[in-house]
């Protein structure tokens, strides 16, 4: 960027004009030159008592982008400073006395004063663009983010919220996974869009893709849901605009989609149907209509596609030649809803189209023109912020930049775009069933962080995990195993469903219904004592328990005692391993987001 042209010598990188403020955690907009020629020309000459930090931003209203000087950081004052050091409005919220750490006279850097700490190592230039750019972009499946946060409250005045009605984790944290739920629309509203066709529609839950951020942030898995799935919808207590309270009836055996819009539902009801289909809670949702992708794929200037056929979709206007192109507005919308003129022509062949396409977002938003880009950047927080509807956990541009921060470090070589594992519905054509062999496979995949990557932390991590949870040692036949089985937050019936699979399936007889827990757990556990070790390993094997699912006590056991087996939320039905497996099934859609894949 040209810094010149805002008062400031030339070569400064844009995030060497931030500094953290103590008082609030954040990174401001350092309004003092980085060394001291400014000050120097000034004819003022400021000393070291002169060189301060700037303290929060007070009493600024929505700033307005710059519509000329396309060279200049978005929000940023440019005024010159005047002689004798004067600073205009740029000193608000500064304390007399405050100082830049480790400058001296002139502003040159100073050795640091005894018990000060030692100023960081410089961050490479990607890395600081990437921290420049840490904010609200992030939810665009990227971990991308913008500068948001500079202009606090002009995007925060953009922002749409929706009560998660507590159907979410109450907000995501580092030290865990992160779950996000993105929603594309079919709604009508805007400028444009009444010309698709049913005009007067609320909207369904059209286009749908659960996004699984790592423990350690180093890989992703963006699983799409098909919109014509057929699954349970559960109740749905609900906050109306009016303010009052309504609980809207579970449905059976109806189509995905009518899980938002249908009903008065809200997205805190497809979050609820996402939970009770994969037992994953998403942390947020974010909401995207067909505006969010014509402004935001214009702000990137336009997403790049390959095509391996000529494609002329009379539904979605879509006229392509075979070969690649880049689109934006009005095209990049209509690729994403053609589904007649790709593939076998269903919803599933537009799914991959789609993941086709926001993998080539990603990349787009990763690379160097995108990041170095004010304008682009400013473009693109300012899209998101207007197209795009959040829940009220996240419905602030620093809460925002906090989520992006957190999926920054994810590489698009390790996130992994799959579909839910589905089969043609024999009663409908229309709509498809969950496919019962591959897709509990799947979830507990994402359920216990396990990715679907070739990432070398992970596999070191699955490898040992593998080597822990081999059980050594001789196992005692099932007719000699002897275990109460109790529920201790697994769905109701569970301890008895445990108990006929285990005496009616695999022969351990000596086996008792022991009903509740005392205290629920937070997994499947079996406490045992160290004579008993050969009935664990038994029953472990059979049950798929972990390592860790095994607690041995310190003292032996008496020949009668029984072990105790109790069943935590991640048993779902008797027969089917509690661990996680350590590869996806082999025959499922799926792609990584580095790889440009042609539409066919």
């Amino acid at each position: 960027m040209d810094a010149q042209g805002r008062g400031r010598d030339e070569g400064i990188d844009p995030a060497d004009q931030w500094v953290l403020n103590p008082d609030t955690g954040d990174y401001e907009l350092r309004l003092t030159p980085s060394s001291g020629r400014s000050s120097a020309s000034s004819g003022s000459g400021r000393g070291a008592s002169d060189a301060r930090t700037p303290g929060p931003r007070r009493g600024r209203g929505p700033v307005t982008p710059p519509e000329d000087d396309r060279a200049a950081v978005p929000g940023q004052r440019g005024g010159r400073r005047g002689s004798g050091g004067g600073r205009g409005d740029r000193d608000e919220g500064r304390k007399p006395g405050d100082r830049d750490e480790g400058r001296g006279a002139g502003g040159r850097a100073a050795p640091p004063a005894a018990g000060r700490r030692k100023a960081k190592p410089k961050k490479s230039r990607k890395k600081k663009a990437l921290v420049w750019t840490g904010g609200v972009l992030a939810f665009l499946l990227v971990g991308t983010g913008t500068a948001g946060y500079l202009v606090y409250q002009h995007f925060n005045g953009n922002i749409t919220s929706v009560s998660t009605d507590g159907a979410g984790t109450g907000g995501f944290s580092k030290d865990r996974a992160i779950n996000v739920l993105v929603i594309g629309t079919d709604k009508r509203t805007g400028a444009g869009n009444e010309g698709y066709g049913d005009a007067g529609s609320v909207g369904h839950a059209d286009t749908n893709i659960l996004f699984h951020v790592s423990k350690d942030r180093t890989n992703a898995t963006a699983l799409s849901i098909p919109r014509d799935l057929i699954t349970d919808i559960p109740e749905c207590p609900t906050a109306m605009e009016d303010g009052s309270e309504k609980d809207i009836p579970a449905t059976t055996g109806g189509r995905f989609n009518t899980s938002l819009g249908q009903s008065d539902r809200t997205p805190s009801c497809t979050m609820r149907t996402v939970t009770e289909l994969t037992g994953i809670t998403p942390d947020h949702f974010m909401v995207a209509d067909f505006n969010a992708v014509k402004s935001l794929t214009t702000a990137v200037d336009g997403v790049d596609v390959c095509l391996a056929k000529d494609i002329d979709d009379k539904d979605s206007h879509l006229k392509l030649s075979k070969g690649e192109h880049t689109l934006q507005g009005e095209q990049a919308l209509a690729f994403l809803r053609t589904r007649h003129s790709v593939g076998f022509g269903s919803d599933l062949s537009r799914i991959e189209i789609q993941q086709q396409f926001l993998g080539s977002l990603m990349r787009k938003l990763k690379s160097n023109d995108t990041l170095t880009s004010p304008t682009k950047m400013w473009s693109l927080a300012e899209a998101a912020t207007k197209a795009l509807t959040v829940d009220d956990k996240i419905a602030d541009i620093n809460q925002l930049r906090k989520l992006g921060m957190e999926l920054a470090s994810v590489d698009p070589k390790n996130i992994t775009f799959t579909t839910v594992p589905v089969l043609d519905n024999p009663n409908d054509k229309a709509t498809v069933i969950l496919d019962e062999s591959k897709a509990p496979q799947v979830f507990s995949m994402m359920r216990e962080d396990v990715s679907f990557t070739a990432v070398e932390k992970q596999e070191k991590a699955a490898a040992k995990a593998a080597a822990d949870a081999k059980l050594k040692g001789e196992m005692a036949d099932p007719a000699d195993v002897r275990v109460d089985v109790f529920n201790g937050g697994a769905p109701a019936g569970s301890a008895q469903n445990a108990l006929d699979w285990l005496q009616n399936e695999e022969g351990v007889l000596k086996s008792t219904n022991k009903a509740n827990a005392p205290q629920d757990v937070k997994k499947t556990q079996l406490v045992y004592a160290p004579n008993q070790a050969d009935q664990a390993r038994r029953l472990a094997d059979l049950m798929g328990l972990s390592a860790s699912a095994l607690k041995p006590t310190t003292t032996d056991a008496g020949e009668m005692d029984p072990m105790v087996l109790t069943l935590g939320p991640d048993f779902k039905t008797a027969g089917s391993p509690l661990t996680a497996p350590q590869k996806a099934p082999e025959d499922i859609q799926r792609v990584e987001a580095d790889k440009a894949v042609c539409a066919k």
